[in-house]
């Protein structure tokens, strides 16, 4: 029994073969990379709005186009004049008639690519991303064609109504 046991002590111990830990390994991890899903973060790039209106070839002024997001509804101006009213829809902004209303001025100024949205303070942000995404582009519902409207956004504060401090 002795030599036994002597036997077993004087022998080396074994190595741990880890191969096939390995080759699982190098199968594994290049796996779950490629199905890791990546955050995309997307930025829109903004610019303050322009002192005063810029000037065409023949001294006209070009058109000014601003949208004025206020508690009771959007109004469209251009150089200050408020042209178009948009009413809500309940307690919500009617995001798609204020669409088809930029589409029509799109259809007179195709060059025009600016905008400037002016904001009344406490205006909800979902508010701001709705207005910046149908001033930006519009989808017709019968062909599913996407049309630019105006890019270029410019971002500001709303003038106070008469008699409002």
């Amino acid at each position: 029994m002795s030599r036994r046991w002597r036997r077993r002590q004087l022998q080396e111990p074994t190595e741990m073969n880890i191969t096939a830990f390995m080759n699982l390994m190098v199968i594994l991890v290049p796996f779950l990379l490629i199905t890791a899903v990546f955050s995309r973060l997307t930025i829109l790039n903004l610019d303050l709005p322009v002192a005063s209106a810029r000037k065409v070839e023949n001294d006209k002024p070009a058109l000014q186009l601003e949208v004025i997001l206020r508690q009771q509804g959007i109004e469209i101006a251009e150089q200050g004049m408020t042209s178009v009213t948009v009413a809500q829809k309940g307690d919500h902004y009617d995001f798609n008639r204020l669409g088809k209303l930029l589409r029509g001025i799109k259809d007179q100024f195709p060059e025009k690519t600016d905008i400037t949205l002016l904001l009344e303070p406490d205006i909800a942000y979902d508010d701001l991303v709705g207005l910046m995404d149908s001033v930006r582009l519009t989808v017709t519902r019968e062909q599913g064609l996407r049309h630019e409207l105006f890019p270029d956004i410019s971002i500001g504060d709303a003038p106070l109504l008469a008699g409002k401090r």
